[in-house]
């Protein structure tokens, strides 16, 4: 007689015809981070067979999906490398000096005359556009631009600016706009330089080349 099989041995057949598909163990991803190894050879000997990966190579996972993409703000931000020998060169003085007598500017007719401080913090929030550009070299993405030509205007529109905002704060003979006007002096005579530098270097020689050709 034939004994009756079990359900046992019949599972244990159907494994044993599964195992030789797969010998070794299958990991079945459970969470993000870990897996349960399943050892078919292992079911079939009658022990556990299972098991979890290592907490070290767990944590890796996690901390891998996790991890910021390294192209973002931060990466972007790398291509503003800011040029210390500019600032040192005298077109960074030039410019640095600019700035810091517009913002003195701006304070005095804050102090003084209120209507005439917007021309000084424009100018000043300008000065900073140009020195952020030139100290990181950042113009030069812009190539088709006339770098030199648009400084040389807007140093030609601030000593005008602040020829008639100067002359205008110094009628109120009030101590902070009297000062404004001493400070609008001295940077309009900066500007004049800057302008007359920039005229020499970059512009002649740019139109001499033009006519050579």
């Amino acid at each position: 007689m034939h004994s009756p099989r079990t359900p046992t041995a019949g599972l244990h057949a159907s494994l044993s015809g599964f195992s030789k598909c797969f010998p070794s163990s299958v990991c079945f991803p459970i969470l993000p981070g870990f897996c349960l190894p399943v050892s078919l050879p292992g079911l079939l000997a009658g022990s556990e067979g299972l098991c979890l990966v290592g907490l070290v190579e767990m944590l890796s996972a996690l901390d891998r999906r996790d991890r910021p993409p390294e192209e973002g703000p931060v990466a972007g931000l790398q291509g503003f490398a800011v040029d210390k020998t500019f600032l040192s060169s005298l077109k960074g003085i030039l410019l640095e000096t600019e700035l810091a007598l517009t913002f003195i500017i701006f304070i005095c007719f804050t102090a003084s005359i209120s209507a005439y401080m917007a021309a000084a913090l424009l100018e000043f929030f300008i000065t900073l556009a140009f020195l952020f550009l030139y100290a990181t070299q950042y113009y030069q993405r812009f190539d088709r631009l006339n770098w030199p030509c648009l400084d040389f205007l807007r140093c030609a529109s601030a000593i005008i600016i602040f020829l008639v905002v100067s002359f205008a704060a110094v009628t109120s003979r009030d101590g902070a706009a009297i000062a404004a006007f001493v400070f609008g002096i001295i940077l309009v005579s900066v500007f004049a330089y800057n302008a007359f530098k920039i005229y020499r270097t970059d512009i002649v020689p740019i139109v001499t080349q033009g006519d050579q050709q």
